[in-house]
């Protein structure tokens, strides 16, 4: 057997796996496994880090594994292979998730390599930003990204209707800082300074004071929960909302929740590319009744998957990651 058919795969596969664990989660929670025999990669979604209060049907557990579904899709792709994909494969295994077959493929393109170059550059934002505006085109060309994978990226440039998310934020925010179990369980993902483990948010990774945002002040997790954790925010050149977006999808099946995590991931890669950060506000769509609101009158009858918002920083916050090790099986 020659090197594409043998070795080659059995490497690009690890490659993949590797490259699946930098994507972004809820809480970086990381919900998920793979297994590898052969030519084959599955993704399982663990339902040890499901988050059970805040995430009860596992929606956004699913979309977390889809933007490592992605992650393995552009790195097999970046390495001449076709990733020939079955979402879903087998209805009695419900957290099997995909499987994902090694086949020939052929040279990558240039935006195939520039959207693999950013999986480990890439970070989670969570404070304000600098007040340099991300440029229309750029805007047009993530809208374009996330499309054909079944996302669909809906910039806000309605100053009410920013204001009515951002308070529908609030909203949950407060209701869930108020609810005993909403706060043990993110309590179990915040990790203090010095914590050695690999997964959760870091203390490094959000503001010690988050400071309100201008024109539009969108609700920050309270990680460290009265603890001086967290990094000194800049407010001088870090205090812009910058550009809101929604996340929707036509449906709203497990099926609509893993593409939607692909559509996601898609997008960060290629902003991050561009040098854009992306914050993520998911209070409002935990909450049942305030997801209804903004599928209703916001997000145009879709369902809406992610509350974000886009803009530059001046620096990076830090991230970590499971080794592969602790997600193969």
């Amino acid at each position: 057997m020659n090197t594409r058919t043998s070795e080659g795969i059995a490497q690009a596969a690890q490659a993949a796996v590797e490259a699946a664990l930098w994507a972004p989660s809820i809480h970086n929670t990381q919900p998920w496994s793979f297994g590898v025999s052969g030519d084959e990669i599955c993704l399982r979604a663990d339902p040890d880090r499901k988050l059970r209060i805040s995430d009860p049907t596992g929606r956004q557990m699913t979309i977390s594994c889809g933007a490592a579904l992605f992650n393995v899709r552009i790195t097999l792709l970046a390495l001449g292979y076709e990733p020939e994909v079955r979402r879903f494969p087998d209805p009695e295994r419900p957290l099997l998730l995909a499987r994902i077959r090694v086949r020939p493929g052929r040279e990558p393109g240039e935006h195939i390599r520039l959207l693999h170059a950013e999986i480990e550059r890439r970070r989670t934002h969570r404070s304000g930003f600098t007040a340099l505006p991300v440029p229309d085109r750029l805007v047009d060309a993530l809208v374009s990204e996330a499309a054909p994978e079944g996302g669909h990226l809906m910039p806000i440039t309605s100053d009410a209707a920013a204001r009515v998310l951002a308070a529908l934020t609030g909203a949950a925010q407060d209701v869930q800082s108020q609810d005993r179990l909403f706060v043990l369980e993110l309590m179990r993902w915040a990790r203090p300074p010095g914590s050695s483990r690999r997964d959760g948010v870091p203390a490094a990774g959000y503001p010690t004071d988050p400071r309100r945002m201008h024109p539009q002040h969108f609700a920050q997790r309270d990680y460290a929960r009265g603890h001086e954790w967290g990094l000194a925010p800049d407010e001088r050149v870090s205090a812009s909302t910058g550009l809101v977006a929604l996340l929707g999808t036509g449906g709203d099946a497990r099926e609509d929740w893993l593409r939607a995590g692909e559509a996601l991931q898609r997008m960060l890669l290629h902003a991050s590319a561009y040098g854009v950060s992306v914050a993520f506000h998911t209070q409002a769509l935990e909450m049942p009744e305030l997801r209804e609101f903004i599928r209703t009158h916001l997000c145009s009858g879709e369902s809406p998957q992610m509350i974000m918002r886009l803009g530059f920083v001046i620096d990076e916050s830090e991230s970590v990651r499971r080794t592969p090790s602790e997600v193969m099986e």
